[in-house]
């Protein structure tokens, strides 16, 4: 099953796909795949903001960093495994800033592997389509990307989830 849950900056989609997990695990213990890096220290008090509200949650997770290559990082996890990926925006600037040729080999390797997955995951995006078109050339190349990345994910997705101001909106099930 894979269920792309998708929202704005503080629109409550992560603490909504935890929900989603804490469902589904069962009591197992689910695999959270962490794509951020505390560069700053902004970021690293958002981080801190996620691992406290995991850890408020209950859920006793087994985590992974994966700053790049997600897929990677899945094929290494059990057919039966639970996984959360927060989220695919975080990865999608690291690979953008790490070598943009690289994404555009492990996009369509990490889409056929979701597309064949018996694996449960639960994959957090932002939406980012909505605004402005950012006057950058990078920035617009990060929207083009992240907008392609998700719809080609709600394609292949199970189930599709909009989140906003916390409420949780469903696209597709």
């Amino acid at each position: 099953m894979i269920h792309l849950v998708l929202g704005g900056a503080r629109s409550g989609k992560s603490r909504y796909a935890e929900s989603i997990i804490a469902q589904i695990s069962a009591g197992a213990a689910p695999v959270y795949i962490a794509t951020a890096q505390a560069k700053d220290d902004e970021m690293a008090h958002r981080i801190k903001h996620h691992q406290f509200q995991r850890d408020e949650a209950g859920i006793n997770w087994n985590l992974i960093e994966c700053p790049l290559d997600l897929t990677s990082s899945l094929k290494s996890l059990p057919e039966d495994a639970v996984i959360l990926v927060d989220c695919l925006t975080l990865l999608l600037t690291n690979e953008l800033l790490n070598d943009e040729s690289t994404w555009q080999q492990r996009k369509p390797e990490l889409l056929s592997f979701l597309s064949q997955s018996q694996q449960n995951i639960v994959l957090v995006s932002n939406e980012v389509g909505s605004g402005i078109v950012p006057l950058g050339e990078l920035s617009r190349k990060f929207v083009d990307e992240a907008g392609w990345l998700n719809q080609a994910i709600a394609t292949i997705a199970d189930n599709v989830t909009l989140v906003i101001a916390g409420l949780p909106l469903e696209l597709k099930s």
